[in-house]
């Protein structure tokens, strides 16, 4: 029986990029395509099999651990996008300014997709939802240089809002326009006894 349900919930790709060196920039670059091999997307500097650990996994790992690298890409909503960009005062929000790896529209409450659901491209490339992507201080100083005086906004209105996390399940390639479709893990909602 599948542990995984395909379901009729569909989004597109409206937007594509990669973080080339993220000690020089957080900023990601645009592109129209890429090929998601089991490593990421090509040129990514948050790509590879392993990563070193953050500061999201310290109760886990002591800090520079090396892991699994389940943060090969950084996965938004443009409706919640939108919604940031409402919150700090301007008009669209640049998702190069988070360093967004994909821009998805029509899939709803994004953030919040269940941890292990699928999201699968035309080509067969399937991203694993981690989970979700908590917002931090550290895109303000690059959202302030475009749009002076909102930069230190945004960890607020980004809150429920900064979406998730993905590795590849399957490699393939990646376009702007592609359908997305959602596929969600059979099971119930964690209930412990209280």
């Amino acid at each position: 029986m599948p542990a995984l349900i395909k379901t009729d919930f569909t989004g597109k790709i409206t937007w594509l990029g990669h973080v080339p060196d993220r000690d020089a920039s957080l900023l990601s670059q645009p592109v129209a395509k890429a090929f998601a091999s089991f490593a990421g997307f090509e040129a990514e500097d948050h790509g590879g099999l392993t990563r070193a650990s953050c500061s999201r996994v310290l109760t886990q790992y002591p800090r520079n651990t090396v892991i699994r690298n389940t943060r090969q890409f950084s996965i938004v909503s443009a409706e919640e996008m939108q919604t940031v960009a409402d919150k700090i005062g301007v008009a669209t929000f640049d998702p190069q300014w988070i360093g967004a790896s994909i821009v998805i529209s029509g899939l709803p409450d994004f953030t919040h997709l269940p941890p292990s659901s699928r999201l699968q491209m035309p080509s067969g490339a399937t991203l694993t939802v981690d989970m979700e992507n908590r917002p931090c201080v550290l895109p303000g100083p690059y959202i302030e240089a475009d749009a002076p005086g909102v930069g230190k906004k945004f960890k607020a209105a980004a809150k429920d809002k900064r979406g998730v996390t993905a590795w590849v399940e399957r490699e393939g390639d990646i376009a702007v326009g592609d359908v997305v479709t959602l596929h969600i893990p059979d099971q119930r909602v964690w209930q412990p006894a209280s």
